[in-house]
Parts: structure tokens; C-alpha cells; sequence
């Protein structure tokens, strides 16, 4: 006799289980490091810390839905336009698993799934800096009213020329800073020359005619533009700022009181080239300060072009308007009346975007560059100060500003003085 069970078919095959679904470990904590991270953790500056489960799990409802409206991670340009290196959008894919996690109420999943941990270097968005410089003293900033343009210069003490490849303005209290724009003084320069260097000063502070004037604008070269939102600068291989021997740096802070007095020492971090590049960064600008916002009008247009002196490699672009900023748009006029457009941002003064294109775009001397902004001075602008007021140029957020500022490479040797001088017309 055979064994029990003898001649019976083959049993099917088990049925294999259903994948699981997304889990905290293997999906989420992913998203969270490439797109989130950068500001939400404890060093950052948005809240809550998304670093580990239980805080994820506690917000996973807002997580789906903000990322479900696309309010996060913040971004503004236009999709059909343009592709952006530092774009943090989700995929569709990503949006969904992360609201099918939270619908299956946020499970953790096997620890072993993670990935490794991202090493945030303090607050620094970019790699430990080479060197910190911080503000000498703080600023202190009233819990009401309006605060004057700050300055506060500092030197470096740098005994030979640096090239900063990468560089972040932090501030200690970003709560109250609108914007910063740290300057590079170079060795001799006139600029603010008898102003106090390491305490913070306003123009009308100045004992100094000339000074005086001279805080309202300088053709000095930019280090870096901060907003809210903005990112550290991070230059490829080859590609610098250019920071000579003997310079002082000019930090000017925008603060704005929020009914809570406090204080503000804002640093700025800097990584060194490890060679020599081949190509210099600058920050140029496209501004119209001659313009007038009628009162109650929503879609106000302000316009400047320029021609580009020399030829240059374009880099990206950082737009900045107020409170009654609602769109701004970078373009190329073309011979003949064409515009092709670079850039459309669908502006948020909450959330002033820097935009680094994907592919860097050569540019021939000659090029006309085109900025447009456009406002909403109506009731229908929940940020507008006053809907009743002719808005015009000013430094106070109820004013208003246009500055298409953009980045470009031009060729180390050649600083920013030699860029402007424009080589005579060929003949035909």
C-alpha cells in the first residue's frame, strides 16, 4: 500500500500576500529627507521637526493634505516653464503614497527599511562652512513700528583672494528679517568708508553726507540675497565667487516687527573652492524703482529690459517684490518681437523662491533681457496693506519693489566692472 495521501494532486500554491502598503520606514522618511527636511528638522526653520515616527505620525493628516494642495514643499514657477535644479515638488506618485499612509493611520513599518540619516550640519543648508562670519553685535528690533535698513560691516581678515563656491545667510531670528543682502568690500573701495564697522548702523545714523546717500545703493558686488525661502548658493566644480584678500563684508538687514520685541545676529557661512575655477559667479539685476500702483487696481503691470555687455552663462534668477506682488516673469526679447519666456513665477512674498536652472543657458552680448512684475493693489489681495493707497518704490513692506535679480557666469578673470564695458559694434 502506498503512504497516505498517495496519488492526490499537487497542492496550488499558496497564494502570495498583498504588497503592504506604504509604511513610515521604506516610503515616507524618504520623502521627508529629499524635500522636507531642509527646513523642517531642529536646526531648521519651519516647524514641526519632521525627523523622526512619532512626530511624522502625530502630523500625518497635514502632511497629505498640504502636500495633496501642493503647499508644500513651497514652490511657485510655473510648470510649463522651464525645468529647475532645485525644484522640491512631489511626484503624483509621492503625493499619493503619502496620503495612502496617512489614510492607513501613518503605520511605522520595519526600521530596517530606513534610509541613512541625512547629516545636517546645524542649521547649514549647504556643508560645514570653512569659515562663519557673524554680525559683531546684535541688532535689537522694537516689538512695534518700523525698523530702518540696518547695516553692520564686518571684515574678514582674509590674507589672500578666496573663491566661495557655496554660501548661506542665516539668520538667528529669520522671524524678523524681510530680506539681507550681503555685500563684498573690496580693499580701497569709498563705499560707506566712515561709517563704524562691527555695530549696526542706519543712514540717517550717519554723520556723513555722502555716506548717507550712499546706504540707499551701491554697485558693490553681491555676495548673496536672502528671503524667506531663498536658498544657499552651491556652485559646481569650476564655477565661484570671488572674494579678494582684505574684504569687508556689508551686511544690510531688512527687519520687520511682529509684536514681539527681539534680537537678530545673522551669520553668513562660506565653503572655499578646493581649485582654482574657471568661471566667475555675479548677481546682476534688473530693476524699475519709477512706477505708481493706482489704488484698488489687481493686475497692475511694471516693465524694464536690458542688454546684455557681454556674453555670459545664465545661471538662475530671484525674484522680489512686497506685499502687493503677484506675478513676475523673466523673458528674452528676440530680434523681430519675439519673447520667449524663462521664467513665471506666480509670486508669495512669504516664500521668496531662489530658481537655478536646470541647464544652464548661454547668453551672447546683445541679449535683451525683459522683467515683469505685476500687483494686486485690490481688497482681493489679503496681504494687501492699504487697497486705498498709491503704491510706490520704497523700503517698508507697504511699499513697494521690483528687482528681477539674476546669477551668471562670465569668465574668472573678468570682474564685474569689466563685464559692463561693451565692446564697440562689429560692421556688418
Amino acid at each position: 500500500m502506498g503512504m497516505a495521501g498517495a496519488g492526490r494532486p499537487p497542492r496550488a500554491a499558496e497564494p502570495r500576500a498583498a504588497a503592504p502598503g506604504p509604511t513610515y520606514y521604506r516610503d515616507v522618511l524618504p520623502i521627508l529627507q529629499d524635500h522636507c527636511q531642509q527646513c523642517h528638522r531642529p536646526e531648521g526653520t519651519a516647524r514641526p521637526a519632521l525627523v523622526d515616527y512619532k512626530t511624522a505620525q502625530e502630523n500625518a493628516a497635514d502632511i497629505a493634505d498640504s502636500t495633496e494642495k501642493k503647499r508644500m514643499p513651497p514652490w511657485f514657477a510655473d510648470p510649463r516653464i522651464g525645468h529647475w535644479a532645485n525644484d522640491p515638488s512631489l511626484s503624483a506618485e509621492q503625493i499619493a503614497e503619502l496620503a495612502a499612509w496617512a489614510k492607513a493611520g501613518a503605520p511605522a513599518g520595519d526600521p530596517a527599511d530606513a534610509p541613512p540619516g541625512r547629516n545636517w550640519a546645524g542649521g547649514w543648508n549647504i556643508p560645514q562652512p570653512d569659515r562663519v562670519i557673524q554680525m559683531p553685535e546684535a541688532v535689537a528690533i522694537p516689538a512695534n513700528g518700523e525698523v530702518e535698513y540696518t547695516y553692520e560691516i564686518v571684515p574678514t581678515g582674509f590674507t589672500k583672494d578666496e573663491w566661495v563656491q557655496m554660501v548661506q545667510i542665516l539668520p538667528s531670528a529669520p522671524q524678523y528679517v524681510h530680506h539681507a543682502v550681503v555685500y563684498i568690500r573690496p580693499p580701497g573701495a569709498r563705499w560707506l568708508r566712515t561709517a563704524p564697522v562691527g555695530a549696526p548702523f542706519t543712514a540717517s545714523s550717519l554723520t556723513n553726507a555722502q555716506d548717507r546717500h550712499d546706504a540707499h545703493g551701491t554697485d558693490s558686488d553681491m555676495l548673496l540675497v536672502y528671503a524667506p525661502g531663498s536658498s544657499p548658493d552651491r556652485w559646481p566644480e569650476g564655477m565661484a565667487r570671488f572674494l579678494p584678500a582684505g574684504s569687508d563684508l556689508v551686511f544690510q538687514m531688512h527687519y520687520t516687527t511682529n509684536g514681539r520685541a527681539g534680537k537678530d545676529r545673522t551669520s553668513v557661512g562660506l565653503v572655499f573652492s578646493k581649485t582654482p575655477p574657471t568661471q566667475r559667479v555675479i548677481t546682476l539685476q534688473l530693476t524699475n524703482s519709477r512706477f505708481v500702483i493706482p489704488p484698488g487696481v489687481d493686475d497692475f503691470r511694471v516693465e524694464v529690459h536690458g542688454t546684455l555687455p557681454n556674453d555670459a552663462l545664465l545661471l538662475g534668477f530671484f525674484p522680489h517684490m512686497h506685499l502687493r506682488g503677484k506675478r513676475f516673469e523673466y523673458n528674452i526679447l528676440h530680434a523681430g518681437g519675439g519673447v520667449e519666456t524663462l521664467l513665471r513665477v506666480n509670486y508669495h512674498f512669504h516664500w521668496q523662491m531662489t530658481y537655478r536652472l536646470e541647464h544652464p543657458r548661454a547668453l551672447k552680448a546683445g541679449t535683451v533681457l525683459q522683467a515683469v512684475a505685476w500687483y494686486d493693489n485690490s481688497r482681493n489681495n489679503p496681504h494687501n496693506p492699504d487697497p486705498e493707497a498709491s503704491v510706490r518704490w520704497g523700503d517698508q513692506t507697504y511699499d513697494e519693489m521690483m528687482v528681477g535679480f539674476f546669477d551668471v557666469a562670465v569668465p574668472a578673470s573678468m570682474d564685474k566692472w569689466q563685464f559692463f564695458v561693451r565692446k564697440p559694434a562689429q560692421p556688418e
